[in-house]
């Protein structure tokens, strides 16, 4: 994937603004269990960050989605996982299928301020008891004169204590469970809606969780998002930008941690000599610069094909696959040659194995990218 001054610029605009008012605030929210949306998406949505790929008519930038990769790897420069993740969810999460599929209206009122960044946006997809099952969920929106009432619940919905917004998947016939679903605009201050309780994680400290209750939720049929009865096709292609986004944020954060561990195993002494001298240690650090190298060569090929119009499903899939894995592996190698500081609580390398770990659960387990990769194959289910 070719980069031009263009990307580069977004690349450094995104650092600067990080540098200045996100990193050296990042431990006092991490302590919070919260950090001000509106404030950071502000402060991005005045930059032009949070609309590089999406429509100029509503304050976007009109970008391909190779932009939307730069800002997904340079949010890996955030000293933590909960900052990067929140903006991931209103970038590339909550409002792909409201700016391909809404109507005009829709957008203006939604989509123009989340672009801004005076809107914060969630996505209301996993529920207590359907997270990667999405045909599972429970949720409905029964008709009723000209509005949808709502019932039901959503669970690990993150963003959801300060969301203006829920981008919501709900049943809203009796029909086949992938054609019975639609997504729903559907503002968080609407009566009934209820924020039972936030979730405590034992990472993403900083990115707030909540479980939201439904009851008789009203809101007009308008705000529905494209056709009904598509929700869940329309959420499938949501997933291809979400995975291609999670994959693009590991290699960032990932290559940040690789670098902080070389600066420090450089400096740290151990028997007369540093660690870095060590040549088991210089090796297992070029096998974590290969594996990251190549989740990047296969998110960028991805990107590319993605942008040309390809369905790229099966290969999303994979980078998805690869970077929670590698998201779990690569801080718990690095870790080891910190030595006791690796084990303290607001150590970077131990904020990122924390944190790491929910990237082979959120977003479609590793083990529904596996079957995905099965399906494509032509291998699932194969009996002999």
């Amino acid at each position: 994937m070719q980069f031009t001054q263009e990307h580069e610029e977004v690349r450094r605009t995104l650092i600067r603004y990080i540098d200045r008012e996100i990193n050296p605030r990042v431990d006092e929210w991490e302590a919070a269990e919260i950090f001000p949306a509106h404030e950071v998406f502000k402060g991005l949505g005045d930059l032009g960050m949070l609309g590089l790929t999406k429509p100029a008519e509503y304050g976007g930038a009109g970008l391909d989605y190779s932009y939307g990769v730069v800002m997904a790897e340079a949010l890996g420069h955030i000293n933590c996982g909960g900052v990067p993740m929140a903006i991931g969810v209103q970038t590339d999460m909550a409002t792909p299928a409201l700016a391909r599929f809404g109507s005009h209206e829709l957008k203006e009122e939604f989509l123009r301020p989340a672009i801004a960044g005076d809107y914060v946006a969630c996505i209301g997809v996993s529920e207590p008891g359907a997270g990667s099952d999405v045909a599972s969920i429970k949720t409905t929106a029964r008709k009723d004169g000209d509005d949808y009432v709502i019932n039901g619940g959503k669970m690990w919905i993150t963003n959801s204590l300060q969301a203006d917004w829920m981008c919501l998947l709900a049943n809203t016939s009796e029909g086949a469970p992938h054609k019975n679903k639609t997504l729903i605009v559907l503002p968080m201050k609407t009566k009934g809606i209820t924020v039972a309780k936030k979730i405590r994680k034992i990472g993403m400290m900083s990115s707030d969780t909540g479980l939201i209750h439904f009851d008789d939720v009203r809101v007009p049929q308008r705000y529905r998002i494209g056709e009904e009865g598509m929700g869940f096709t329309y959420q499938m292609m949501q997933f291809q930008e979400e995975r291609l986004w999670a994959a693009a944020r590991g290699i960032g954060g990932l290559s940040r941690n690789l670098k902080e561990t070389i600066d420090y195993v450089r400096e740290r002494k151990l028997f007369n000599q540093t660690v870095l001298d060590f040549q088991v240690v210089q090796y297992k650090l070029a096998e974590v610069k290969t594996d990251i190298e190549a989740l990047r060569a296969m998110t960028y090929m991805a990107t590319e094909k993605y942008i040309k119009g390809e369905d790229v499903t099966e290969l999303a899939s994979m980078c998805k696959l690869m970077a929670g894995r590698l998201g779990r592996s690569v801080p718990d190698a690095l870790l080891q040659y910190w030595g006791g500081m690796g084990f303290t609580w607001d150590n970077h390398i131990s904020r990122a194995y924390r944190d790491g770990r929910l990237g082979s659960i959120g977003g479609g387990a590793d083990e529904v990218m596996l079957g995905i990769i099965c399906k494509h194959m032509g291998i699932l289910g194969v009996k002999r």
